[in-house]
């Protein structure tokens, strides 16, 4: 039977969602701020390298839209794009904050978004 590049890519990012759903996925980051509040590239890079970490796959391209206040129950909604553009959304959770510590839990959605054509 023969995969074609979309299914393969699609395929690659639900077992990237199911990793992520079975295993559950935190990270935790330390800030030297005032106000502990992490960017959204480093939240990016963060969510990116958590998430290889849990699935085993190689570093996903995770972009974030804003950066993330360390104040527990804020959340973002940041975008894991596969190779072929289909995408899947990651939800971002802060659940504690220790000192400048920012603590959170990440969960990709049950669903890809398949590329444009």
């Amino acid at each position: 039977m023969v995969i074609t590049r979309a299914s393969a890519a699609i395929w690659s990012l639900s077992a990237v969602a199911a990793g992520v759903l079975l295993t559950g996925c935190s990270g935790s980051v330390s800030v030297g701020n005032s106000e502990p509040k992490l960017s959204k590239d480093k939240l990016g890079a963060t969510v990116a390298k958590k998430l290889a970490a849990t699935t085993g796959q190689p570093t996903p391209d995770v972009t974030c839209p804003e950066d993330l206040v360390g104040k527990v129950g804020t959340t973002t909604r940041c975008t894991l794009t596969a190779g072929d553009g289909s995408t899947l959304g990651v939800s971002v959770t802060v659940t504690s904050v220790v000192d400048k510590q920012i603590n959170f839990d990440i969960k990709a959605d049950d669903t890809v978004t398949p590329a444009a054509k």
